[in-house]
């Protein structure tokens, strides 16, 4: 919202220089407005087009805001109050009133309005009416009000929308354990419990051979040695099964997401010979992970280092993860050539490759949110995934 505003304001501004260059006596009156509209130009058209880098200064540094203000008021006196140019002086109390609330508003608002003022005062002949002169100073007012209401409505719905993340992480977490433990009931009726059946079958099968008139002593122990066999691998399967179990309900047997991330990347730059660089990032420790949560995780950031050794041509790999904030953010970053312009995760499905296509299934089944482009980087690609923390303190039990 705050780029739009500066979006009409570069409109404004175009609109009115002429007349503001036009009105402008000869000489330093005429260097002084050009000089005003190529700040008040700049200034717009770099938080336009770079919001996201420049506007936390702006919020720091409320003075900056001001002095835009007087090169507008210089402008404003210049193209006079009746040009286009006005308008723009109502953009001031709006964007104060967005970035700073009701007291910004309230500053801003009061100095544009008394900047208006005194410039229709200053205006010789005709002179203007009390209506006219207050209508602008009262838009001001009115603007800065607008503003710090839709501040305060966005803040509401960015914490509403913060606690819906965090709500549909928590139970995505919750459903990918609920579904690990499915998928164990799964494998144990598929495996144990058959392995078990076969050894009820060898088992009478060894009786009825023991029990026979004329007992085959061969036959028995090859009867035996396959109870022996099978009763020896439902033990294994089921001891299997139950360590899963009980890394799924305790949370002291819970996933360090770091440690598997360090020797993946150790792996992978053995098997490819690929250099891949692990580091830790952020100040706190990562909280255990559920090893169903945890398995998505690492399944992403292997299929992301694989991707890159196949299609990117890198020259290396660096795989960082830690907690930033509420989230744990994981990143893999290849230098290669990056995915082509305009790729969709739809036309990847169509052409058979599914690999990205995967990581994003993958992240969604957890709750997590996954970004893959350049990122920050002048080239290559970053597969960065976070996962609200909040997500890992639901009870698995």
């Amino acid at each position: 919202m705050c780029r739009q505003v500066f979006g009409f304001r570069l409109a404004m501004i175009a609109l009115a220089t002429p007349t503001a260059l036009v009105n402008a006596n000869d000489g330093l009156p005429t260097r002084l407005v050009g000089a005003a509209v190529v700040v008040t130009f700049m200034t717009s058209y770099v938080l336009f087009r770079d919001w996201e880098r420049f506007g936390p200064l702006l919020l720091r540094h409320p003075s900056l805001l001001a002095a835009d203000t007087l090169f507008g008021a210089l402008l404003l006196t210049a193209a006079g109050p009746d040009s286009t140019l006005a308008y723009v002086s109502v953009c001031t109390p709006l964007l104060a009133g967005l970035v700073y609330g009701w007291r910004g508003a309230a500053v801003f608002a009061s100095l544009q309005a008394l900047l208006l003022l005194l410039i229709h005062a200053a205006q010789e002949d005709p002179a203007p009416g009390i209506t006219e002169s207050a209508l602008l100073p009262g838009l001001c007012v009115i603007a800065g009000a607008v503003g710090s209401s839709l501040r305060n409505l966005m803040l509401r719905f960015g914490a509403a929308t913060q606690a819906l993340t965090t709500v549909q992480a928590r139970l995505a977490v919750t459903e990918a354990v609920s579904a690990e433990r499915a998928r164990l009931a799964r494998e144990m009726h598929d495996s144990v419990a058959k392995t078990l059946h076969g050894v009820a079958l060898a088992a009478d099968g060894l009786t009825t051979s023991a029990n026979a008139d004329r007992m085959d002593p061969a036959l028995v122990r090859q009867q035996a040695a396959l109870v022996a066999r099978s009763a020896r691998r439902a033990a294994a399967e089921s001891r299997e099964l139950l360590a899963d179990l009980r890394r799924e309900s305790d949370p002291d047997e819970a996933t360090d997401v770091l440690v598997e991330l360090a020797a993946r990347s150790r792996d992978f730059s053995a098997r490819t010979g690929l250099t891949a660089v692990y580091r830790p990032t952020g100040a706190h420790a990562v909280p255990p992970v559920p090893p169903a949560v945890a398995r998505q995780l690492l399944m992403i950031a292997s299929e992301a280092m694989e991707n890159a050794h196949r299609h990117a041509h890198p020259t290396r790999v660096d795989v960082s993860a830690g907690v930033h904030g509420d989230l744990l953010r994981i990143s893999v970053y290849d230098d290669g050539r990056g995915l082509p312009p305009g790729t969709t995760l739809e036309q990847l499905r169509r052409a058979g490759h599914f690999g990205l296509v995967g990581m994003v299934e993958r992240a969604a089944s957890v709750g997590a949110r996954i970004r893959i482009g350049r990122g920050g980087h002048p080239k290559g690609t970053e597969v960065r995934l976070e996962l609200p923390l909040a997500a890992l303190t639901t009870p698995t039990a």
